[in-house]
């Protein structure tokens, strides 16, 4: 096992890779970064379905006999697409169902996203959670939806039916907090409805590197040493605050009276954590997010990047309240906008959300024209 990898996961930093293919675990690769690389679960999203479609109709894809038999039998693309990315989820959540077990059902999670055309629709996006629930029909899956304002009461809804879930798409503080409510509303209805607490989950997807590269682009425009100076603190600035509302309520009696009745707390989620600058270093949204009790879902070259030069120095996020407080004082001071960036780039993110859905569906659209059987 990679030290410094072992190093982040003995700090209390559950490490999972945001990618997945049928070729990863047919090949023994997804098992051997579980094994080798501390991986401790998976999350998706239809860009990496469409990347790892984009080959179906090769001969060698292990996705060719499934998407040549779904031709023959005439399926739609949707069909399609639900049976392909479902199947993945549920090999997926096998292979990961024993770290699941050794962690007592913390991590050992695998990812699967409600269709983002749904994002702005609540009742749409609780039933297409349900039927994904019930497709993959594994216990140590999350159904990922968007925390859009529609999103939040489906979020409820649907823990409220003992469905584990990420919530994605999370930029602000603000509404970091309803997400957190919308949480325990859920809980607390599960409970009622007479649902085992102690498997139910949560993660928040609070996403990281796209803070920066949107206020960079503003500091860069603005041009003053000032703001030359406050490049790249932002999104790590932001997240660190969104630690400290999450120990203020899970510090809460309503949390602790959940707790009580088994309940686990949802998660903090680092996600968007490669680096998009070239001039920051590549491990800049890892070594800089480490506390006990988080996730950070990283892609591949993230995971190599830090297995090869990571650093661990303790804990970077409990007691940073305050500077974190300044650096996003001191952007409003220059005129950035906090609320107008984190709004922008919700709606930046719900259109690529659906463009990356689209490009799930033309790619396999392709794929199931140009079966050859």
């Amino acid at each position: 096992m990679n030290d410094r990898l072992k190093a982040l996961a003995d700090a209390g930093v559950s490490i999972w890779l945001d990618d997945l293919s049928r070729d990863r675990i047919s090949s023994g690769g997804l098992a051997k970064l579980i094994q080798d690389q501390h991986i401790s679960g998976v999350t998706t999203n239809p860009t990496i379905f469409a990347k790892a479609l984009s080959t179906a109709t090769k001969e060698d894809s292990p996705y060719a006999e499934q998407v040549v038999a779904l031709a023959q039998a005439g399926t739609s693309t949707e069909d399609a697409v639900r049976v392909i990315t479902t199947d993945d989820v549920r090999a997926g959540a096998d292979l990961f169902k024993p770290v699941y077990d050794d962690t007592d059902s913390v991590d050992g999670r695998v990812s699967i996203e409600v269709d983002p055309r749904l994002a702005r629709e609540t009742d749409k996006t609780i039933d297409e959670a349900k039927t994904l629930w019930g497709i993959v029909g594994r216990e140590n899956v999350f159904i990922k939806i968007p925390a859009t304002k529609a999103g939040l009461p489906a979020i409820t809804a649907v823990l409220a039916e003992g469905i584990s879930v990420n919530v994605t798409l999370i930029f602000s503080l603000e509404r970091y907090r309803a997400v957190m409510e919308a949480f325990l509303a859920g809980v607390e209805k599960a409970i009622d409805n007479g649902h085992d607490v102690t498997k139910l989950a949560s993660v928040a997807s609070f996403f990281v590197s796209r803070v920066d590269t949107e206020i960079d682009k503003r500091l860069d425009a603005i041009g003053s040493d000032e703001a030359k100076a406050l490049k790249g603190k932002a999104a790590i600035a932001n997240a660190r605050l969104a630690f400290e509302a999450y120990e203020e309520v899970f510090a809460s009696d309503r949390w602790r009276e959940l707790e009580t009745a088994g309940a686990k707390p949802q998660r903090p989620l680092w996600a968007s954590t490669g680096v998009k600058d070239p001039a920051y270093p590549d491990t800049l949204y890892v070594d800089q997010l480490v506390t006990r009790g988080v996730v950070n879902t990283m892609p591949q070259a993230t995971i190599d990047a830090f297995a090869d030069h990571g650093e661990v120095s303790g804990d970077t996020v409990r007691g940073t309240y305050d500077e974190a407080r300044k650096v996003i004082a001191d952007l409003e001071a220059l005129g950035v906008s906090y609320d107008e960036v984190v709004q922008q780039l919700e709606d930046e993110g719900l259109s690529k959300f659906e463009a990356s859905w689209t490009e799930l569906l033309d790619t396999v659209t392709g794929a199931l024209k140009d079966a050859k059987w």
